[in-house]
């Protein structure tokens, strides 16, 4: 299994510019015979509504990874052989952030994070299920909407925020954008928060 998704070029998401390239493994991934998986979306709209509860990307993320190993687990009975462990990317400087929010099942098995997961074959094709899901709702949304809805962060981004608002109003915005990032802030004319430094803790 794992040589067949090696030689379609399974890999990192990141490393994957073509949106129709991540459906087409995506695709693969999930019609690989005894390979088992689940994905946990979270709209715009669910993210801002959990963001507020919160107040922490990084616990965000975590009970996002901690639900997925649940909503596997639950579906061991499926895996031959049964899972010993999983594994993550380790993207909060304390590994216990994402220990602590594993649910009942998720204790039952080894846990491992680490820097570059995505190396590591099984961790490179949820990224692109992952991604697929992403681009999957992006589009939805620019049909619903009417609008093209450019990813990252850029001047076609700011750009493409303050026309989301003059054609369908703030109230619309949380539907598209994550409500405490700059780009929405500066689409409202609301002030930004001072930048950090961002320092990567061993």
């Amino acid at each position: 299994m794992l040589d067949a998704w090696k030689d379609a070029g399974v890999r990192d998401s990141k490393n994957i510019s073509s949106d129709k390239r991540i459906r087409e493994l995506a695709e693969l991934i999930r019609k690989t015979p005894g390979c088992v998986t689940t994905v946990v979306p979270v709209g715009n709209e669910a993210y801002n509504r959990l963001y507020a509860k919160m107040r922490s990307v990084n616990t965000l993320l975590a009970w996002g990874h901690s639900r997925v190993i649940e909503n596997l687990m639950g579906q061991r009975h499926r895996m031959d052989p049964p899972p010993v462990r999983a594994i993550s990317d380790q993207f909060a400087s304390n590994k216990e952030t994402v220990a602590k929010a594993l649910m009942t099942m998720g204790r039952e098995i080894e846990l491992v994070q680490k820097h570059k997961a995505e190396e590591d074959l099984a961790v490179a094709a949820a990224s692109i299920l992952a991604r697929h899901e992403f681009v999957t709702r992006l589009a939805a949304l620019e049909k619903e909407f009417g609008m093209k809805l450019p990813k990252g962060a850029s001047a076609a981004v700011d750009q493409a925020a303050k026309d989301f608002i003059s054609r369908h109003g703030v109230d619309q915005l949380p539907k598209v954008a994550k409500m405490h990032f700059r780009t929405a802030l500066r689409a409202q004319g609301l002030p930004e928060p001072p930048k950090t430094q961002w320092r990567h803790k061993n």
